[in-house]
């Protein structure tokens, strides 16, 4: 079994000293550069980048340079994808975005752990656990999303919190580690003054 497949059937796995993963994350490191050195009214050709780095992407899909992911081909996003300035991906498992999902500057989603045994961690031993994010998602400025953990549609998760375990729909959720404060209510439409003619 090569790297790639132990990192991705969920088995520890050489993520520093593999040639192969080595190469892809350099490839990829590349296609970030060029994606964070174009002009950000270029976005035709962002687009086209983009579509080289992630996985999979919907349709409308906003990537606000600097962008950094590891491998890009473990991430796909759904329609209407926006990310602010500086969101992380570290993408040695899967992570997944639904529709609708909005992300704050300098999130950070990280599918990497590292062996807690001393000398398994010193040989560059890491595992990557999938993150999975359901549909119309906001996640708060300087969010950090743990490996392994899955958030469920209607979410949001607020500004600071380090999210270390899954998240239920329709609620908001914050703090370090992140809990659930309250579900998101009908009330809620009610929160912000609503312009009308």
């Amino acid at each position: 079994m090569t790297e790639r497949e132990k990192a991705a059937a969920g088995y520890l796995y050489d993520a520093n000293y593999d040639k192969e993963l080595a190469e892809l994350r350099a490839k990829c490191m590349n296609l970030c550069w060029d994606y964070n050195a174009l002009r950000p009214t270029d976005r035709a050709q962002q687009q086209a980048l983009l579509h080289q780095i992630l996985g999979d992407m919907g349709e409308n899909c906003i990537i606000l340079a600097p962008f950094r992911c590891d491998y890009g081909y473990n991430v796909t996003v759904g329609n209407n994808f926006f990310a602010n300035y500086n969101c992380i991906i570290l993408d040695g498992a899967k992570v997944s975005f639904g529709n609708d999902v909005f992300i704050a500057p300098n999130c950070v989603f990280t599918t990497a752990g590292h062996a807690i045994d001393e000398a398994q961690r010193n040989r560059g031993l890491e595992i990557a656990l999938p993150i999975t994010v359901g549909n119309s998602v906001w996640f708060g400025a300087n969010v950090t999303v743990l490996p392994g953990v899955t958030i469920g549609n209607n979410v949001i998760i607020g500004a600071g919190s380090v999210v270390t375990k899954d998240i239920p729909s329709g609620v908001i959720a914050v703090g370090n580690p992140c809990r659930v404060l309250r579900p998101i209510t009908g009330e809620d439409r009610h929160r912000y003054p609503v312009w009308e003619e």
